[in-house]
């Protein structure tokens, strides 16, 4: 017998389509520097600048999207997303990377001088990961050894030593850094044994330091840990972030298919997944939390009850991948839930792209579509690969 949500699946493949080519015409029409190379992803709701600072990991992440949508969907297989990329790489490799150091730039000018630096190492990891996906888009060799120089840099300061980055000695293991490296390692050796080969020690450690991060006997995933994968005192030890849990959730799984491992597939969907759904999900208003303590106090974070995009992206690719591998109608229904909370509360019918910021109850607060944190990447990542995954599965496959 056919489930409700899964009599939709025809009506999600449809939506989902009709958004990622509303989505992409927005940041193709909109957000192209074409003096400069680049993108500018400052831009309010209608697509207008509101300013020209380009922010360098979202500089990444859209020539990544830009080539995966030219690798994998004939639509955008075009001269003019391919020369898009390119200026895009072009401008990576000329103002981001400082050549000395390995260090990328977090914020560079319209033309490309240097405003900020992070000590942190996610400017670096969108390069990487521009550089690779616009190797098999070109078939240009000097991009894959690129990739691979910014991948052996990045591996030396998470597993050797960090004092490159410019942080303070005291270490942390952060949900971020390890679940990043899940993906790193994906998007370069996919299809490449040798590279298989050469990173799967650090693809060993990506997965030890994720589940370092399952605590309080299995019942939360808390955001950071000490190196030794211990519980920390206070209120940092105690945050919860179900939207990077979920995303680090759908990594796991996609390395457990990978490899056959039934252990992790089940980690991945009852410890990442589903239960910081079920404690992250607003049951008076709907919508995912951004922050939550474990122990039911107020997190120190100040949008800790604003509903964010991006992690119902995730939710959205987490709970269709968790369906193709189970067949569970279970989570089915909790991605007919996000499905129905994300497109009746993020969608902006009247210009595209998606608001990023909601109040607890729903409400758009703020209505620029791009800014520091929100580029051309979740969105339509999250559009491309469910409509990838619900073809197969409307297939029969």
């Amino acid at each position: 017998m056919t489930s409700p949500a899964q009599a939709r699946l025809p009506e999600f493949l449809e939506k989902m389509e009709w958004e990622l080519d509303r989505v992409m015409t927005f940041w193709l029409q909109y957000s192209h520097d074409n003096v400069n190379g680049g993108f500018f992803t400052c831009l309010g709701r209608d697509g207008k600048q509101y300013d020209d600072l380009k922010y360098c990991w979202l500089q990444g992440r859209q020539v990544w999207m830009y080539c995966k949508m030219y690798n994998t969907t004939p639509k955008y297989h075009t001269p003019e997303v391919l020369a898009a990329a390119k200026k895009g790489g072009d401008f990576l490799m000329r103002h981001v990377k400082n050549p000395a150091t390995g260090k990328c730039n977090f914020l560079v000018t319209a033309d490309g001088r240097v405003v900020k630096i992070q000590r942190k190492i996610f400017s670096e990891c969108f390069y990487m990961m521009a550089m690779c996906e616009l190797a098999r888009a070109t078939k240009d060799d000097k991009y894959k050894q690129e990739a691979i120089k910014m991948m052996d840099q990045l591996q030396y300061w998470v597993c050797v030593d960090d004092t490159g980055i410019g942080r303070p000695q005291a270490r942390t293991n952060m949900l971020s850094e390890g679940m990043i490296f899940l993906d790193l390692v994906e998007q370069l050796t996919a299809d490449d044994a040798t590279l298989q080969e050469k990173y799967a020690q650090l693809e060993e450690w990506s997965i030890k330091q994720s589940l370092q991060h399952i605590q309080r006997d299995g019942s939360a995933i808390l955001e950071t840990v000490s190196v030794d994968g211990k519980e920390l005192p206070g209120s940092a030890g105690r945050l919860t972030n179900p939207g990077h849990a979920i995303e680090t959730g759908w990594f796991l799984l996609r390395c457990a298919r990978k490899y056959s491992n039934i252990g992790l597939t089940k980690l991945a969907l009852d410890k990442f997944i589903t239960k910081p759904f079920q404690s992250g999900w607003d049951l008076d208003n709907g919508g995912l939390f951004s922050f939550l303590d474990v122990d039911g106090l107020s997190p120190t974070q100040l949008e800790w009850n604003m509903k964010l995009w991006w992690p119902h992206c995730e939710a959205l690719i987490a709970f269709i991948m968790a369906y193709q591998e189970t067949k569970e109608d279970r989570f089915l229904d909790m991605f007919e839930k996000v499905f129905d909370y994300t497109f009746s509360k993020f969608i902006d019918p009247d210009h595209g792209e998606w608001f990023g910021y909601l109040s607890q109850e729903g409400n758009v607060t703020l209505d620029f579509k791009g800014g520091p944190y929100k580029g051309c990447y979740h969105v339509p990542r999250c559009l491309l690969m469910c409509t990838q995954i619900l073809k197969t599965i409307l297939q029969g496959n």
